[in-house]
């Protein structure tokens, strides 16, 4: 009997991480729950003594043991000077290190790799050099398991930096870009993958208590991650101006156009800056069309065409597009690529291909607010007169806010657009003199729809 029992607390303890050796040492334990104990109060000075104890003896017996050192090692950091700071800097250097260590599941080598940098960083320990040679290696191999938004800004700005000295190849930037930018994409698919589901919930009513909460921390940090993209274009910044591409890819053209990654990227750049108007767009679209006849090549031919004025042929290429890629967030940034074109000609058919963005991709925060532009544009063209006409803004508005609420990556440029729109719309003054508060009004132009008067 007593074998039993003690087999079966020995696989109690097992399933709860610790080994049997980390189990039989009490002391451990006891210190373990003095150090959390005071670091839930964010007493970080009394809880550093058995942090470190534990550390010493049983560095992998929980993961508090990284979570709650890494405060506790930042509070030392912030409230020491000279040696002692050094010392704590380097304990937490070495703790990250731990982390992947012991617990490689949770603190991917990518995320320990950004954590030191940033460290060095803050502190001056280390040049752009070697914050980017750091992250590089590692980087290139193994980019998914970097998710740390401001370790992939970190490593950018330093390449940017580097460049600026002369010391690196303006290719390597561009290249560099692409990749962080379709990591930083990758995680906030993620987020507003759980923002959907979670957002159908709360507008069901269903939504427990714990999801509300999971809905907030997804969308704080996608909001968040947004910031972080604005940075890393803003660090770009000119250096991606057609004035710099178009020389850049002409001097490239015959040696890198038998290189297809590097067709794709060049045209892609070119398309987002809208450099097409130039000889070499069209020149490299049918290299590309060539190598890679894909769902993009048919939006650039469609644009091409557009801008020969062969609108029956624009369409035709860029439903081709959308019929050939089969992934739902690509297709839906085709239908967003399409709608930012035609927008010139037809705010209602962009308006049609903005709306088969979000069936694609629900997620597609910049789908709504290109629609929310597009309507509120109209504002002369709707209505019967000044009221209804400024009405059509709390529309734009609505739209937008959408926008930032699916995809809180993009809430910043949504908000602001969404407080541009209110502020256009009718006052309360206006509101008051017209009689209308809370009547609802109908669109009878393109936008259609109705909206209603807010309530006084």
């Amino acid at each position: 009997m007593k074998k039993t029992y003690y087999l079966t607390m020995i696989a109690v303890i097992m399933s709860a991480g610790l080994s049997v050796a980390q189990a039989q040492n009490p002391e451990c334990m006891t210190n373990l729950s003095i150090y959390a104990e005071h670091a839930k109060v964010k007493n970080y000075d009394a809880a550093y003594e058995p942090w470190k104890k534990v550390m010493t003896d049983c560095p992998d017996l929980n993961k508090a043991n990284i979570s709650y050192g890494e405060r506790i090692l930042k509070h030392k950091i912030k409230n020491s000077s000279g040696a002692d700071k050094d010392g704590y800097v380097q304990e937490l250097l070495s703790l990250y290190d731990d982390a992947n260590k012991y617990f490689a599941s949770k603190y991917p080598k990518g995320d320990v790799i950004s954590d030191k940098a940033i460290l060095m960083d803050q502190q001056n320990m280390a040049s752009d050099k070697q914050v980017f040679d750091m992250m590089d290696t590692e980087f290139k191999a193994n980019p998914t398991s970097f998710k740390n938004p401001k370790g992939l800004y970190l490593y950018f700005s330093s390449l940017v930096n580097l460049y600026d000295s002369g010391a690196k190849d303006i290719q390597e930037v561009f290249d560099t870009y692409d990749a962080v930018v379709e990591q930083m994409d990758n995680i906030n698919k993620g987020y507003t993958n759980n923002i959907t589901k979670l957002l159908a919930k709360e507008e069901a009513g269903t939504i427990s208590s714990k999801e509300k909460k999971n809905l907030g921390i997804y969308s704080r940090n996608s909001e968040a991650l947004g910031k972080v993209s604005e940075s890393v274009d803003a660090k770009l910044g000119k250096l991606a101006d057609c004035s710099n591409l178009i020389p850049l890819y002409e001097k490239n053209f015959d040696a890198k156009k038998g290189d297809v990654k590097w067709v794709k990227s060049a045209v892609g750049r070119m398309f987002a800056k809208e450099c097409t108007d130039d000889p070499l767009f069209a020149k490299m679209v049918e290299v590309q069309a060539e190598l890679d006849p894909s769902a993009d090549v048919y939006v650039y031919l469609g644009t091409l065409k557009s801008k020969n004025g062969d609108k029956n042929g624009a369409i035709a290429d860029f439903n081709k597009a959308v019929e050939l890629e089969a992934d739902a967030v690509k297709k839906s940034n085709i239908l967003y690529k399409i709608a930012t074109i035609v927008r010139r000609s037809s705010k209602s058919q962009a308006r049609s291909y903005l709306r088969k963005a979000v069936q694609a991709n629900p997620s597609n925060g910049r789908a709504y607010i290109l629609e929310a532009s597009l309507v509120a544009s109209s504002a002369n063209a709707c209505g019967k007169d000044t009221f209804e006409k400024r009405a059509i803004y709390w529309m734009a508005a609505n739209i937008a806010e959408k926008g930032a609420r699916v995809d809180p990556s993009v809430s910043g440029s949504a908000s602001r657009a969404a407080a541009s729109y209110r502020a256009k719309a009718p006052d309360k003054t206006m509101i008051f003199n017209s009689g209308k508060a809370g009547q609802t009004i109908s669109f009878s132009c393109w936008v259609g729809g109705s909206v209603k008067v807010p309530a006084l």
